[in-house]
């Protein structure tokens, strides 16, 4: 009751500034076009869009400027990643639809693989519309992943987390909800590049962590989570999130408190808890091609059938530069769990990139350290085991129009693994993926 008290109000609050809104300081509605891009997610520094700095109807505070590619939650993508959307405006409003669709088939190697017809998805819808100087942006992020995913999950050697029957995931990644998130952000300008915002809502990312994965350039033509997901941004599920922080120029401090859970296998509703854990995020973005964040939480009791509490640290760098007829992103990332019961430390290391290359090319690898503590489910705890997975794959785009993007992909993963798990991994396990990939265009800018 307490927590449906303070959802309310957040949500009361936004609906009150929104209905007490001035006339839009941004007169674009000649272009909307224009307006769509210029409207698209204020809430990076100020060197995010020196496009629509140029617009003489522009008239934004500094530390409002737009960015060029919507993130996951508050976090930070490099300004110049480019956008993958549909948009358009309508008295007032801006409307933006993004997101990823891949259908294929997934063999998993060696005695625990399994090979699985499956299709990763999700789809987020964004709306914004000025409040005086201030903007407010409405998100709702869906998935079917709870249909499309095969049982018990989707097929993933040595990934861990979550649950299924009541029996913990191992060697299969979980789908994600229905209601991935559904949050509201006001950002408002104080002074100069000087801003504070607010976000949160019952469906919504915490500031822990980096982007998550599958809004992520680098990761964006990769069907695979990560094997250090549970690590790095398991958070960005979160059914309860307030935040708050403020954002100086290239610098932005934030905080949060969240429900620290992980969300049940019941995939269709919105398992609200007590705001029971917290964490805080310094992100920096020096120039349009980088940004860097460094984030530590306490997670109150996070897995279901796993007692005892989380501290997490994560630390990522992400690299994207245009190139002619092309793009290059890139994520360095290090997760880190010490788990306050069993006073273990676990660490994951990351490598992401994604060459997009004579427009229709697409090349990408995912190479990963991750220490998994977890392979051996109802058994007796044993010491970490370090895994490493080294994924090459690409895309060819078959199909693009104003509708969207249709690729055709495949990857292949190669594992290393301590000698002792030979006789139940096998010595060399190999897995690849084939599939579709749908997305919207690539928008104009």
């Amino acid at each position: 009751m307490k927590l449906g008290i303070v959802f309310f109000a957040f949500f009361a609050l936004l609906a009150s500034a929104a209905a007490q809104q001035a006339t839009p300081v941004c007169a674009c509605e000649a272009n909307p076009s224009q307006h769509a891009h210029d409207m698209a997610l204020m809430d990076m520094p100020d060197h995010a869009s020196h496009e629509g700095m140029a617009h003489g109807d522009m008239q934004m505070d500094m530390a409002l400027q737009p960015v060029a590619q919507p993130a996951s939650g508050t976090s930070w993508q490099p300004a110049s990643t480019p956008e993958h959307m549909w948009m358009g405006a309508f008295r007032g409003w801006t409307f933006m639809a993004h997101g990823n669709l891949f259908v294929g088939y997934n063999q998993q190697g060696g005695p625990q693989g399994v090979g699985k017809f499956e299709s990763e998805n999700w789809l987020m819808l964004m709306e914004d519309h000025a409040v005086g100087r201030a903007k407010l942006q409405l998100r709702q992020m869906l998935s079917a992943e709870p249909v499309t995913t095969p049982h018990p999950g989707f097929p993933e050697l040595f990934q861990t987390g979550e649950t299924y029957k009541g029996q913990p995931l191992v060697n299969h990644q979980h789908p994600h909800n229905a209601f991935g998130e559904i949050s509201a952000q006001l950002t408002v300008p104080i002074t100069g590049k000087f801003s504070w915002l607010v976000y949160g809502g019952p469906a919504a990312e915490p500031a822990l962590g980096p982007v998550a994965f599958l809004h992520r350039a680098s990761a964006q033509e990769n069907p695979a989570a990560p094997l250090g997901h549970h690590l790095q941004d398991s958070t960005h599920i979160s059914y309860g999130v307030v935040t708050s922080g403020f954002t100086y120029g290239k610098v932005r401090a934030e905080a949060s408190a969240f429900n620290g859970r992980e969300p049940d296998e019941r995939r269709y509703n919105i398992g609200l808890g007590p705001l029971d854990s917290w964490a805080a995020r310094l992100s920096v973005a020096p120039t349009e091609n980088w940004t860097v964040q460094y984030s530590y939480g306490r997670l109150t009791h996070p897995e279901a059938l796993e007692p005892g509490n989380i501290n997490r640290q994560t630390a990522s760098i992400q690299y994207n530069r245009r190139i002619p007829a092309g793009n290059w992103a890139n994520t360095l990332l290090w997760g880190h769990n010490f788990k306050q019961l069993e006073r273990t430390t676990q660490n994951s290391y990351l490598y992401e990139s994604a060459l997009n290359f004579a427009r229709r090319n697409y090349a990408y690898t995912r190479l990963e350290l991750v220490d998994k503590d977890e392979l051996f489910a109802g058994n007796v705890p044993l010491p970490a085991s370090r895994i490493g997975a080294y994924t090459f794959g690409g895309v060819r785009d078959i199909g693009q129009s104003a509708l969207g993007q249709v690729g055709l992909g495949a990857d292949v993963t190669f594992y290393s693994m301590p000698s002792t798990l030979n006789a139940v991994y096998g010595h060399n396990p190999v897995s690849f993926h084939v599939f579709l990939r749908l997305r919207p265009p690539l928008a104009k800018h």
